[in-house]
């Protein structure tokens, strides 16, 4: 479980970066200057790695076995400029804690 918190860890930071770049860069300078290259740019890459967050997420959503209700907060992380790292720290501590508790199981 530990492989899966750390690609959530590594991928949330990325999405939530990726996606401060679209708002507060990319789109700016769209909007302002008219250059659409950036946001070209980014919006896409963030797109794509926004889809490879929700498989992460959904594996270690299974593997933790939380409620469908975690699973949403994570998908909305991707979504809201800086919620990705507030969500990020929680999630990983949860997540530790039920990995703690099923090694203990064991």
């Amino acid at each position: 479980m530990e492989a899966a918190i750390n690609r959530y860890r590594i991928f949330a930071t990325i999405v939530g970066v990726m996606l401060i770049l679209v708002c507060f860069v990319g789109l700016p300078i769209r909007l302002i200057t008219g250059n659409e290259t950036p946001s070209a740019i980014i919006s896409p890459v963030h797109g794509l790695l926004y889809m490879v967050y929700l498989v992460i997420s959904f594996d270690l959503y299974t593997k933790a076995q939380w409620p469908l209700k975690k699973m949403a907060i994570m998908v909305s992380a991707g979504l809201i400029p800086f919620l990705a790292f507030f969500v990020e720290r929680k999630i990983v501590s949860e997540a530790r804690e039920v990995a703690a508790f099923q090694q203990a199981r064991a």
